[in-house]
């Protein structure tokens, strides 16, 4: 089973802005060290890094500075000062670059009764003045050498690249949300005064038509990837399964189509009862291909959760398998849903649990993707969600083990000693979870805590 992870998401691109001083002041040659050293360890990264300046000490430098990375397309400042510079650049700063920053303070020189750098306090400095004028941001501190600082800055720079990611963006609708689901509603108008994001809204009639536009030649790549996977027929399908796969093919161009001619950088769709109902098929093996893929699409018309996706996408922890909450004890929850999981997370081709193509297991009709998520994986369970005036987030950390009985569709059982699950759900509905939890592979919890923070979303 072959995939190849698409370009949904762009990685982060970081702007170093190294903040420096008009005169000479505490020592400068321990200073100048360590900002070779950040840049020698930011150059380890598998990120491009602009560095516009060794010296930014005006407000004229600091706006060439900001100007240079945006026109790099810089998605994420890092600032450093190895040395004190200026706090009166901080409000500046906050005025040209509204988004959220990294700040990074560096260490005193452990030798000598002068005082070297006095990076931390120049940093505070900028850091109070910043958050007192509402511009979100990361703080790290430690020596560039040091690999706790190092792991710290690669997470504050994941994490303000996913809030940025979030927010003034695209975000498809196709349909509504599925009937009755209303926790999962979206309103253009919350979201962008939350996300300064746009709703784009398209019927499911539009989808349908589309779908059954295309002529043989238009999917036949779509269908030879489709076709490639090699994942095992189940029960319900014709020998060669050509019918189902070529209806596939179908609703994976059209998504993939929409999503870039309509510029998305989100898409959810109303999938049942329409689709099904209308073509006959439901579009979960082109579903699974396309989150495998690395695309933040979510059936059933939840936003969020594609929202989601995209968060995890950012951050370099996807892909998301969407999961109804099925059923719970005090340690384990049952990660269960209609059949269209990632590859990545389920059980590998071969073994028992291994995906593989069935019908759906309420109507009978094609094509879910049968399988179990595998066991023994470290796990994040997470979900951004509406409610009243504003987003709220949990994260909550366990493994994937094997369920305790099969079922069908996407079948597989979560485990945590961090909490009693019983309590843990009741505190969430009455806050207003939904439904759809995301589960991504390891162990994510403080960064998308940081995340939420980012995001101004309460995190519970």
């Amino acid at each position: 089973m072959e995939l190849q992870r698409g370009s949904y998401v762009a990685p982060p691109s970081i702007g170093l802005l190294i903040m420096g001083r008009k005169r000479p002041g505490f020592d400068p040659d321990w200073g100048a060290d360590v900002a070779t050293r950040i840049k020698a360890f930011l150059g380890t990264l598998p990120w491009v890094v602009h560095t516009p300046s060794d010296n930014i000490a005006d407000d004229a430098e600091l706006s060439r500075s900001v100007e240079y990375c945006r026109t790099q397309g810089a998605t994420t400042l890092v600032v450093v000062q190895p040395t004190i510079s200026d706090g009166r650049l901080a409000p500046l700063l906050a005025r040209l670059w509204d988004k959220p920053i990294v700040l990074w303070a560096t260490t005193e020189k452990q030798s000598g009764a002068m005082i070297s750098a006095n990076s931390l306090v120049g940093t505070h400095v900028m850091a109070a003045t910043l958050r007192q004028l509402g511009q979100p941001l990361e703080f790290v501190y430690g020596h560039p050498d040091d690999p706790e600082a190092q792991s710290r800055l690669k997470q504050s720079v994941a994490a303000v690249h996913a809030a940025q990611n979030t927010c003034g963006r695209v975000l498809g609708l196709i349909g509504y949300h599925a009937p009755g689901f209303v926790d999962f509603h979206a309103d253009p108008v919350f979201l962008n005064n939350e996300l300064k994001s746009q709703l784009y809204h398209m019927s499911t009639p539009e989808l349908i038509a589309r779908v059954e536009s295309f002529s043989t030649d238009e999917i036949a790549e779509d269908l030879r990837k489709l076709s490639e996977l090699k994942i095992p027929l189940g029960e319900g399908f014709s020998q060669d399964a050509s019918e189902e796969l070529q209806m596939q093919a179908r609703y994976y161009r059209a998504f993939t189509n929409i999503y870039a001619e309509e510029r998305l950088d989100a898409l959810a769709f109303r999938c049942w009862p329409d689709l099904p109902t209308v073509t006959g098929h439901w579009p979960y093996l082109a579903l699974a291909t396309l989150v495998s893929e690395g695309m933040p699409i979510a059936m059933e018309g939840d936003v969020d959760g594609a929202i989601c996706s995209r968060i995890a996408e950012s951050l370099g922890i996807g892909p998301v398998y969407l999961s109804d909450w099925l059923e719970h004890d005090r340690t384990t929850a049952a990660i269960w849903h209609t059949g269209a999981a990632p590859f990545q997370l389920c059980e590998p081709a071969g073994s028992p649990g291994a995906p593989r193509l069935g019908v759906q297991f309420n109507n009978r009709k094609p094509t879910v993707v049968e399988a179990t998520i595998r066991a023994g994986m470290e796990v994040t369970l997470f979900r951004l969600w509406r409610f009243q005036d504003g987003y709220c987030m949990t994260a909550l950390e366990g493994r994937s083990i094997t369920p305790r009985r099969e079922l069908m569709a996407t079948n597989g059982l979560f485990e945590t000693n961090e909490v009693d699950i019983r309590t843990w759900f009741e505190e969430m509905v009455q806050i207003g979870m939904p439904h759809h939890l995301c589960v991504v592979e390891g162990k994510h919890r403080d960064t998308l805590r940081r995340v939420a923070r980012l995001m101004n979303a309460e995190f519970v």
